[in-house]
């Protein structure tokens, strides 16, 4: 047992070789949070996903790419061109010492330099290979080039995005590779599972395109119960049967809020509001003398809907997010902050929660602030423990301390271009 490998974390006997792009990284690094020793596989001169953005300080440098640090946390890192001969060796005597492979080449690329599945499950039978690919390994898209755009359009989730009477958009952030990287970790663990009650490893077919698709949640159901699509909202939502624009966004007087005038069942959180209106003497007696919960929200007429609007708007304004929120907990009101990341990061429930925690960079002098582990565990919480690797950084730590290399095999790999 080596020192990168703790027995007593969920993950901590396994070590997983990561050979994924931007669309996979955060797979490698989910499984690096439960105690797997990940081996981050680069190209020589580094991964390409070191040029994404945000850069530290601005600085466009492949060591300073914020985007890289984030999603490479928990991994110890080398370089190594698989397309040369002593590349794929060494590759293999990796996988020989591995448990998980996880990568996102084009469909055939592996097999097309000698690493297939079968080639590898040959070293290491035991061996589990998840493939992130845009549209799977097979069916007519397969072989299509991708763009989280794409993914995310073809997935179906731009169709619920955006403003009604716009085009879709999508998520600023490349959110559909964080789902793909997420869904190559969890079947990993389900396979692994598999393996360790059969002996039998295997390949895992992972499609971006689909894994959006499960995260349409309650589109399909809207369908089926409703016999009629989620349409694209915004800040305000179309009322389907009156066509009512209802506004959901409301600005405040540091930022957003998120809040529905609504009768009926919901009319308790309208009733909740304009008694507090009411008793700051910011409500007039026409808006008091509504009684929400017993008002039809199908019949509200336009004016009445607009006028009331004004007056809880106005309200909304002069109030801070926080104040709204605490109001919003103590008299149930339905409304929440339209959160930063300012306010996320000063959020106090996730600061009670340690949501946070500084790593240290010392190529940088200081530290950075990071989202902490993603679950907490009552018998071995995953933790955060190392920050990303530079480039090649682990190369002697990996080839020579534990591989066995000398130091003119890898002056000669070095030399080769192999690593």
């Amino acid at each position: 047992m080596d020192a990168n490998r703790n027995p007593d974390s969920f993950l901590g006997p396994y070590r997983v070789l990561d050979l994924t792009d931007e669309k996979g990284l955060i797979g490698g690094k989910l499984m690096g949070d439960l105690g797997a020793d990940i081996i981050k596989v680069e190209s020589p001169g580094g991964d390409v996903a070191r040029n994404i953005g945000p850069f530290y300080h601005d600085d466009p440098h492949p060591e300073k790419s914020l985007y890289w640090m984030a999603f490479n946390l928990n991994k110890r890192g080398v370089t190594l061109d698989l397309e040369t001969s002593d590349g794929k060796d060494l590759f293999l005597k990796l996988v020989k010492t591995s448990d998980f492979v996880i990568e996102s080449f084009n469909p055939g690329y592996m097999e097309s330099i000698g690493l297939s599945y079968e080639v590898l499950s040959s070293v290491n039978p035991r061996i589990i290979v998840a493939s992130i690919t845009p549209f799977g390994q097979t069916g007519p898209y397969k072989d299509f080039k991708t763009s989280d755009l794409i993914n995310m359009a073809m997935g179906g989730y731009s169709f619920t995005t955006g403003d009604p009477d716009r085009p879709p958009v999508r998520i600023s952030f490349p959110i559909s590779f964080s789902h793909a990287g997420a869904e190559a970790a969890a079947a990993s663990v389900m396979a692994h599972y598999h393996r360790e009650l059969t002996g039998e490893g295997q390949h895992i077919d992972i499609s971006i395109q689909e894994c959006i698709v499960w995260t349409l949640m309650n589109t399909t159901t809207t369908w089926d119960l409703n016999q009629r699509n989620v349409s694209r909202a915004g800040s305000i939502n179309i009322h389907p049967v009156t066509g009512l624009e209802i506004k959901t966004v409301w600005e405040c007087k540091d930022g957003e809020v998120t809040f529905t005038i609504a009768g009926g069942a919901l009319g308790g959180s309208t009733n909740a509001i304009t008694r507090w209106m009411g008793e700051e003497k910011q409500a007039s007696e026409w808006l008091l003398g509504i009684d929400w919960p017993s008002l039809d929200i199908l019949a509200i007429d336009e004016e009445t809907y607009i006028k009331a609007s004004k007056e809880i708007g106005d309200f909304i304004l002069s109030k801070t997010a926080n104040e709204l929120y605490a109001k919003a907990v103590s008299d149930r009101i339905i409304l929440a902050p339209v959160s930063t990341a300012e306010l996320i990061l000063s959020s106090p429930q996730l600061q009670d929660r340690e949501g946070f925690i500084e790593i240290a960079h010392s190529e940088l002098g200081g530290t950075l602030t990071y989202p902490n582990a993603f679950a907490k565990m009552s018998a071995w919480n995953p933790r955060i423990s190392r920050r990303a690797p530079l480039i090649g950084e682990h190369n002697n730590e990996i080839y020579i301390d534990e591989l066995g290399l000398s130091q003119k095999d890898l002056i000669a790999l070095r030399q080769s271009g192999s690593i």
